[in-house]
């Protein structure tokens, strides 16, 4: 898993696997997720990340790295 964050945008990529994504389906109006060729969720996309995550604290994602 890679969590990443584009201050300049407020936007939060969450990285769930390897693969290509074939398709990007939209949750809500500021949630989109990749979906690989075989169907499983690669990647989540949370825009306007600080008004919708509740007690998000973008600045120590700047070290932050998360391997599974």
């Amino acid at each position: 898993m890679k969590i990443q964050y584009d201050s300049k945008i407020d936007a939060l990529y969450i990285t769930l696997g390897k693969g290509k994504y074939k398709v990007t389906k939209k949750v809500s109006e500021d949630i989109m997720i990749d979906i690989s060729t075989t169907g499983k969720i690669v990647g989540i996309e949370i825009l306007d990340a600080t008004k919708n995550i509740t007690d998000f604290d973008p600045r120590p994602l700047s070290s932050l790295k998360v391997t599974l």
